[in-house]
């Protein structure tokens, strides 16, 4: 399924960015979960997704969490 990820462009932002899974991955459950959200993506795909993807990413822009260096 890893393999999936590939079919899709790259982007500024995704899910598991927006939803908190962002920079460096330091235990293999990190990385299962930015997997997880990602093919979450691609198999639930649609306008408002990725709307609401632009919406979270901005608002972390404006507001950023704790976790954002």
């Amino acid at each position: 399924a890893y393999r999936t990820r590939h079919f899709v462009k790259p982007g500024i932002t995704g899910l598991a960015q927006s939803e908190g899974f962002r920079g460096e991955i330091s235990t293999p459950e990190q990385l299962q979960e930015r997997v997880r959200r990602d093919l979450q993506y691609i198999e639930q795909w649609s306008i408002w997704l990725d709307v609401l993807i632009t919406v979270r990413t901005l608002w972390q822009v404006f507001f950023p969490p704790r976790s954002a260096y």
